[in-house]
């Protein structure tokens, strides 16, 4: 027993600091994001050393965002039919549409500058982007299993794809095909072959925190603190238009639904996640004229996804409990959840 007790006391100490920023709000991007940003602030020579160190935390995002692309795609499974894929279909494209459509109307009226320092295209990746993990989890309290299926078709708009698409289609940004091209590639890679292969899927989704982390670094290592401080206020008010489509998402979903199937889960989409971060900078890599607002668009996108990690449970709630209450939806007498209870309380 006494070897035991100075075994344990020799093991050092478990940190745990990945999980930590897993659990901490937007912390794979925050956190990265504010290392860099003071390196590049005060110590920017630390990203010049050349070699490895060069390629991977200045010039690397690029690299990175293929990868990330690839893991993307592997988590979109092909095996989701019936209702998970109609939901997953008109979540996506809904959220496609108005993401779209505003930044069209604010790019039309404000120009390329936006307002409020909030440029059209940043409106468009934060608004037709969505946080699939708060998604998931919300499904578990709100929805059911084919609300939680439907992720499978709205992890498409994980990245700059839809973005990319958007931009180009409507001369907001000068996106040559071959862009698109080269985005999509990657990510039907991830799509092939994270259904051909389990492991690779679950591999993928194990390495998914880490590429995040670094990538964020290649872009924050480009940006110094008085571009952050200035983002702010932007940021915040980025995310309460991005929350504030959860309204929209509750009421034009449902219409889509059958009575049995309307639910809180359409409010569940009115989120930025934090992987929006990583859009400016693959439109900028696109379109070279957008880069004189990567930095800034990069930090407003990451202020919105803490801002609707935070907003959304709550509207979802609440437009749950007001359907419970007026006996709507899922909560009607035809509704599983209402035939649910009732086989509960007959036990």
């Amino acid at each position: 027993m006494g070897e035991n007790k100075e075994k344990n006391k020799k093991e050092p100490k478990d940190l745990d600091l990945l999980n930590k920023m897993k659990n901490l709000p937007g912390g794979l991007v925050i956190i990265p994001l504010v290392i860099a940003v003071l390196l590049a602030t005060f110590v920017p020579q630390v990203f010049q050393i050349g070699g490895y160190v060069t390629a991977l935390f200045y010039e690397g995002n690029s690299c990175m965002m293929g990868f990330f692309l690839i893991v993307c795609g592997s988590m979109i499974n092909v095996k989701q039919v019936g209702m998970p894929l109609y939901k997953g279909a008109i979540m996506t494209g809904v959220k496609f549409a108005l993401g779209v459509a505003v930044g069209v109307l604010v790019g039309t009226i404000c120009g390329p500058e936006g307002f409020l320092g909030i440029a059209p295209f940043v409106l468009i990746a934060t608004i037709t982007n969505s946080n699939g993990s708060l998604y998931i989890s919300l499904s578990s309290q709100f929805g059911n299993a084919t609300d939680t299926g439907a992720i499978s078709i709205l992890s498409l708009n994980d990245g700059p794809f839809f973005t990319l698409i958007a931009l180009g289609a409507t001369g907001l940004a000068n996106i040559p095909i071959k862009s698109l091209i080269a985005v999509l590639i990657p990510l039907l890679i991830g799509f092939v072959w994270g259904n051909l292969d389990k492991g690779f899927r679950d591999a993928c989704k194990t390495a998914q925190p880490i590429v995040t982390f670094f990538m964020t670094i290649s872009i924050g290592a480009k940006t110094d603190v008085k571009t952050i401080l200035t983002a702010g206020a932007s940021g915040i008010v980025l995310g309460l238009i991005s929350a504030a489509t959860a309204v929209l998402f509750f009421f034009i979903i449902n219409l889509l639904l059958p009575k049995k199937e309307r639910n809180a889960m359409g409010a569940a989409i009115g989120t930025t996640a934090l992987n929006s971060a990583m859009t400016p900078a693959a439109v900028a890599e696109a379109d070279p004229s957008m880069a004189q607002y990567t930095s800034m668009a990069t930090a407003q996108c990451a202020t919105a996804s803490i801002i609707t990690l935070f907003l959304c449970p709550f509207i979802t709630a609440a437009f749950d409990k007001y359907m419970m209450n007026h006996k709507k939806g899922i909560y009607s007498p035809e509704g599983w959840a209402y035939e649910k209870a009732l086989a509960a309380e007959q036990k």
